[in-house]
């Protein structure tokens, strides 16, 4: 049994759905784990995620740490039942109408009080060790971010061995890669640094995709940017630009996007190319 099943057991649902029961537990496990004085803030971004924000937020509740953490959502303009989420689960949320991932960010970042800041994607699950193992690494005072892997969930059209074939090859690739171009191999979901850098950093809103891995880009000027690599503490999320596609084909055309960073690794680079390197930068 995976330590996410029981995630599962709400997600692709409308809220409505959830059994009265869980929604209960989930809004006193999220009370009992906000601080007053936060070291730690994670910070949830929503569009249009009713039936899947519910389940990101039951692993949130269930985060054990030592250090003293808030979790506030965004609602980034949504036209569903988002907010609605935030409100009766009692998430410190504001709203952001202005439309696009860097706005949201932007938004969290600008209320949140922890001098470390956890990017959260409302799709994905996170386990309990989550925060510390990060932490391990995003104390030390050379290090400005820190990212990490992540896993998707087996499905009916998704088989298991399929997805640690596909996850292997992508993970030897970014492995391969985040040697010399590191903020390439950032993603928003799995993304931890630490604030006050960032809020010296513009961050980007006029790119659909790929305000993660500028800011990544920036955030060099302060530190290193350092990688997890314990599969104990993958999240685990949706498919992204997989579901469109078997896994085989995902596959073949993350090997290309792939191959195409690494023949770059060898260029010193001083810019963020947001139309090539977004082929990167897709879950």
């Amino acid at each position: 049994m995976a330590w996410y099943d029981k995630y599962m057991s709400i997600y692709g649902k409308p809220f409505s759905e959830v059994p009265p029961n869980i929604v209960t537990d989930i809004k006193s496990q999220l009370a009992s784990v906000q601080a007053i004085d936060p070291l730690v803030s994670i910070v949830v971004c929503a569009y249009n995620e009713e039936k899947r924000l519910a389940a990101c937020l039951w692993s949130l509740s269930e985060i054990k740490s030592k250090y003293p953490i808030e979790i506030l959502g965004v609602n980034n303009n949504s036209a569903d039942k988002t907010e609605d989420i935030y409100k009766v689960l009692g998430v410190p949320y504001f709203n952001e109408p202005r439309q696009s991932p860097g706005f949201a960010r932007q938004c969290g970042l600008q209320h949140a009080k922890g001098k470390y800041h956890f990017y959260i994607d409302a799709d994905t699950f996170y386990p309990a060790e989550y925060v510390d193992v990060m932490m391990e690494k995003l104390t030390q005072p050379e290090v400005a971010c820190v990212s990490t892997f992540w896993s998707f969930y087996p499905d009916k059209n998704h088989s298991l061995f399929s997805l640690y074939i596909y996850e292997l090859i992508r993970d030897i690739f970014l492995w391969v890669q985040h040697f010399k171009r590191p903020e390439l191999c950032v993603r928003g979901m799995v993304m931890a640094f630490k604030a006050d850098y960032a809020k010296q950093i513009k961050i980007r809103t006029d790119i659909r995709r790929g305000e993660d891995g500028s800011l990544a880009l920036e955030l060099k000027k302060f530190g290193k940017i350092s990688f997890v690599y314990n599969r104990k503490i993958r999240p685990v999320t949706g498919y992204g630009t997989i579901g469109s596609n078997s896994i085989w084909k995902s596959l073949v055309n993350n090997v290309k996007s792939q191959l195409r960073g690494i023949s770059r690794i060898f260029y010193q680079v001083d810019h963020y190319d947001d139309q090539e390197d977004n082929l990167i930068m897709n879950k």
